[in-house]
């Protein structure tokens, strides 16, 4: 990552170095909660405007490349439905789906993030329950929700992601669906770099091998996993959930941002995003 973009997160955490090294549950676990409460601020600072986040009602953007739910309806009519927002952050998302006339949820591991979305609800606008709580062992009863959602949220930082889609199946009433975007998996191959340099594949695409930051101590900062599209169709499957689609969102024209490794020149060749549309089967 660039280190300009989370100069803050680094110097506070003391981060050092990169490695590409397995790493388990708990370690990856401890590793997200310190990065994202540390780069809360800084993160906020850069992409609030682009997320709605200071906005009271809300906003839910998909992805980098301005996909919103509003225009695209992803996880169907709303309307007093459950759901469950996985990776909240700062739930701006979870909000808009409130007032969308929703009853919303929003889980995320950082305190950090929680507090910022805490922060935007009491000046107004829709309150929303946020729990602070690990994807990997939801502590909600079975059959608990209509609906589940992730934006870029914890799917890519876990290290047992097909335990994740496990616990939403388990949280999920039949027929409820569960939509989530992640970093397209070939973007995995290319450098993380939003200008030329990131069109040169470098990683094999099958290397599954975490990706992770260190301290002088080698102990991780921040962790990010891969999985092919193969491996996340499996993990769907293995859940007991149905794969309704796989949207590769096209770069807009109108859109000339730059959002960490994502760029227009990098947009016009490949896509950045996956999102999965996903349902479990019942009534």
């Amino acid at each position: 990552m660039s280190e300009d973009r989370h100069a803050q997160a680094n110097a506070l955490l003391g981060t050092a170095g990169i490695a590409r090294t397995r790493i388990g549950s708990a370690a990856s676990k401890l590793a997200s909660r310190r990065w994202w409460d540390a780069d809360a601020a800084q993160y906020h600072e850069t992409h609030a405007e682009f997320l709605g986040v200071d906005s009271p009602g809300g906003e839910f953007v998909w992805c980098p490349e301005g996909l919103h739910e509003g225009d695209l309806r992803f996880l169907g009519d709303v309307t007093g439905k459950l759901v469950l927002e996985i990776g909240c952050g700062s739930a701006p998302c979870a909000r808009w789906l409130a007032g969308q006339g929703a009853r919303p949820v929003g889980l995320d591991l950082s305190r950090g993030m929680l507090e910022r979305g805490l922060a935007v609800m009491a000046r107004g606008g829709p309150r929303v329950p946020l729990v602070q709580a690990d994807a990997e062992a939801l502590p909600f009863a079975d059959e608990s929700f209509d609906l589940a959602c992730s934006a870029f949220g914890a799917v890519p930082f876990v290290a047992d992601s097909a335990l994740v889609m496990r616990e939403v199946g388990r949280v999920l009433r039949p027929g409820g669906r569960w939509v989530f975007s992640v970093n397209h998996p070939m973007r995995w191959i290319f450098p993380d770099d939003p200008g030329p340099a990131g069109l040169t594949a470098t990683i094999p695409y099958f290397d599954r091998t975490p990706y992770v930051e260190v301290d002088g101590d080698d102990v991780p900062t921040y962790v990010e996993h891969h999985r092919t599209i193969g491996d996340r169709v499996r993990e769907i499957v293995a859940a007991g959930l149905v794969v309704e689609d796989i949207v590769e969102p096209e770069w807009p024209e109108w859109l000339d941002r730059e959002w960490g490794q994502w760029s227009p020149l990098r947009g016009e060749l490949f896509p950045g995003t996956a999102i999965f549309v996903t349902r479990k089967p019942g009534r």
